[in-house]
């Protein structure tokens, strides 16, 4: 297909992004749309921006973290302990009474 049976192409201008790892990627836009601010870098995938000078940083990650981690920020060493004590009491009394305990 060629322009004539797509069309003209709208007027274009060039614009800059930069990203912490100092790659450049131009990128082309019509003339009427709206610039977004970031553009993540298609190199490394970083957050890029127009400035030059303070590119913007990269995302902080967290490292990933199991339940048992989870759990311990939720509850202290005592109030496990107590919780603990508590099931252990609950399991020796239907221990005692015949219970079956799967």
């Amino acid at each position: 297909m060629g322009e004539a049976e797509r069309g003209e192409a709208a007027p274009r201008k060039q614009v800059t992004f930069h990203c912490s790892q100092q790659h450049q990627s131009v990128l082309a836009f019509a003339r009427e749309a709206v610039v977004p601010e970031s553009w993540d870098c298609p190199k490394c995938g970083l957050p890029a921006s127009m400035d030059e000078l303070n590119p913007p940083p990269a995302p902080r990650i967290e490292p990933y973290k199991t339940h048992l981690a989870y759990v311990k920020e939720r509850r202290s060493d005592t109030e496990a302990e107590d919780i603990l004590q508590e099931a252990i009491q609950l399991l020796r009394s239907r221990r005692k009474s015949g219970e079956i305990i799967f």
